[in-house]
């Protein structure tokens, strides 16, 4: 019920922050972001405190160590993956281009009659 409750009142800071946009229509546009940021920020402060917040941020911590294990391509990995991709795709291209003409050569000249 705790965590409920947490919960609640973070929604109700972010909304709280967006009201403070919206009622500082008038003033100078970084305090109405500052009104946005702040909402946010208190809203993350208390969600952070909820069991569902802590075991987000736990989650959050892991999968950066996680990202950290990965082994990223080099350089030319990367630029021979890319050439790859695009020979195939001109290549299906080509194919592709192919099959139609030859599909329209034989439906409508073959088939149909209608000689262009």
């Amino acid at each position: 019920m705790a965590d409920t409750i947490k919960l609640v009142a973070a929604v109700m800071l972010v909304a709280a922050g967006v009201a403070g946009y919206y009622a500082l229509g008038e003033a100078a546009l970084i305090l109405r972001v500052l009104a946005i940021a702040a909402g946010f920020a208190a809203g993350a402060a208390v969600a952070a405190l909820s069991d569902r917040g802590r075991e987000f941020i736990a989650f959050a911590r892991e999968a950066v160590v996680e990202t950290k294990k990965v082994v990223w391509p080099t350089r030319k990995e990367t630029m021979q993956t890319t050439a790859a991709v695009f020979g195939f795709v001109v290549v299906m291209g080509v194919f592709l281009w192919m099959t139609d003409k030859t599909l329209e050569w034989m439906l409508y000249d073959l088939v149909l009659g209608w000689k262009k």
